[in-house]
């Protein structure tokens, strides 16, 4: 008999099933880069997840199978075709949502993918509040743009910028902890700071917001589509590789080594479990990016139980793996369109009803079906998008070429809340389960800017594995489950 629900803690609730530690070791090492097919497995024993793409089927003897519906399609068009697929798809995605005459709020982050969209909202008809941050970092330009996007927008649209020095920092919020999702994801981290934009722009008259979640993951082609390209085109693959690294600093030495690497997948998960077993981290380089996906690195502070706990479930995943696509660049393209969904579901608890329009179905079928080496260069910035956007959005903002972060904010909230992050140091229940050296931990979460940007993205990703466990703990009735009245007896 089976039994299926849209939810794993439904599930699991109702089988009493543990939480699978094994899948919280791996995420250890990323919560957005776990390799396919562990990055939809469930978090909990005797509860199985439908891949992406697939649905489930059940008989009515109670017998269930689990079958394709979705296929990606061919990577063949050429840019300007491409582009005017992915015009046609972001502008109907938007029309779909938009009424004319509707109050929409919108993010307008200064980055292509959220000009795109409040440009696309403003032909629908849609009256804007648009809504800016400008971050800690002075030398970050995302306000500039944004300023000059919003005095191209109809008359009456609303720009709010918000200095995120006088918001809420980061990790407000985290002790007083919150109903757990299926699995753990870092919406926490400045969730208080959406709940009062989110408050802001409902004072505006907006119900709901526009947001550019999944434009990075969908419209640019992973780096490894050169690895496919390289015995069929080498002149070309060799000009494009020297750009790259000058852009990203390689060391030039280690570009042929990655190009004459010819694993396949299941040998690639093999390599990473081997050496996870060794205690080795693999560097981040060319071997990394010309690869199936990114490295699987563990923290510092992960135990070595964490590393073989991790390394026995890639090796078992290994057995039966196949790649999402028959190339290393149509498979990770695919899987980053995947991780741009599972993040997106996080914006709905800010209070704003979210809208995603680059997570779409049919947008991500028309980023797909354009040649990857078209979608992104050294030397432009998302050609794809900018083509696309050519004639709706003002030129002067397609040709942005820069892209800030929120590091300092991140830095920010870690410093703010270090009596809470000590106290978690010493009552982890990540460190309990024996798959983090708490000494290590707490000199990670409480001297932020001594970490390296790779490590201070697996601080932030281990706190939102810890704060998940505590919430589970907390919760281990899940709030969205009600029990029915029952219906009073008649005497007879």
């Amino acid at each position: 008999m089976s039994v299926a629900a849209d939810r794993a803690r439904t599930l699991a609730w109702l089988a009493g099933a543990q939480t699978d530690m094994s899948q919280v070791a791996v995420r250890l090492a990323s919560l957005i880069t776990v390799p396919h097919p562990l990055d939809h497995a469930s978090m909990f024993h005797s509860v199985h997840a439908v891949p992406p793409g697939q649905a489930l089927h059940i008989e009515p003897d109670g017998r269930a199978a689990v079958r394709q519906w979705w296929r990606a399609p061919e990577a063949e068009l050429p840019l300007p075709e491409g582009a005017a697929g992915l015009r046609r798809a972001l502008r109907e995605a938007v029309a779909a949502r938009v009424r004319p005459g509707e109050r929409w709020g919108a993010d307008l982050s200064g980055g292509m993918d959220s000009t795109s969209l409040c440009f696309l909202a403003a032909e629908a008809g849609a009256d804007l509040v648009a809504l800016t941050l400008k971050a800690r970092d002075p030398a970050r330009e995302d306000v500039a743009y944004a300023r000059q996007a919003a005095g191209r927008l109809p008359a009456g649209s609303v720009h709010l910028v918000f200095l995120t020095a006088q918001l809420p920092p980061y990790l407000t919020g985290l002790e007083e902890g919150g109903e757990p999702q299926d699995e753990p994801l870092t919406h926490r981290r400045d969730l208080a700071q959406q709940q009062h934009l989110a408050v802001a722009m409902r004072a505006h008259g907006a119900d709901r917001r526009l947001c550019g979640q999944g434009g990075d993951q969908v419209v640019i082609a992973p780096v490894n589509h050169l690895h496919d390209l390289a015995p069929r085109h080498p002149l070309f693959v060799s000009r494009r590789l020297s750009g790259y690294a000058t852009k990203h600093r390689w060391p030039r030495a280690a570009l042929l080594p990655a190009l004459a690497d010819r694993r396949s997948y299941p040998s690639w998960l093999h390599s990473q479990a081997r050496a996870l077993h060794r205690g080795r981290t693999p560097g981040e380089g060319p071997a990394s990016l010309l690869g199936w996906a990114p490295a699987v690195t563990m923290p510092p502070w992960a135990t070595a139980q964490a590393r073989h706990t991790a390394a026995d479930l890639l090796t078992r995943a290994a057995a039966h793996a196949s790649p999402l696509a028959g190339t290393r660049a149509a498979h990770f393209w695919l899987y980053q369109a995947r991780q741009a969904g599972r993040v997106a579901s996080v914006y709905g608890h800010s209070g704003l009803e979210a809208e995603m329009p680059f997570c779409d179905d049919a947008v991500i079928e028309a980023s797909l079906r354009v040649r990857p080496h078209e979608t992104d260069t050294p030397w432009s910035y998302k050609p794809l998008l900018a083509t696309a956007m050519h004639g709706i959005v003002p030129e002067a903002l397609l040709a942005r070429t820069t892209k800030g972060s929120f590091t300092a904010e991140w830095v920010a909230g870690l410093t703010a809340h270090k009596r809470q992050l000590a106290h978690w140091c010493d009552t982890s229940l990540l460190a309990a389960a024996g798959l983090v050296d708490p000494g290590l931990l707490r000199r990670a979460w409480l001297s932020p800017t001594t970490l390296t940007a790779r490590h201070l993205v697996a601080a932030e990703e281990t706190l939102a594995l810890e704060a998940w466990l505590r919430d589970l703990a907390a919760h281990p009735v899940p709030s969205h489950l009600k029990e029915h009245p029952h219906a009073p007896t008649t005497a007879r």
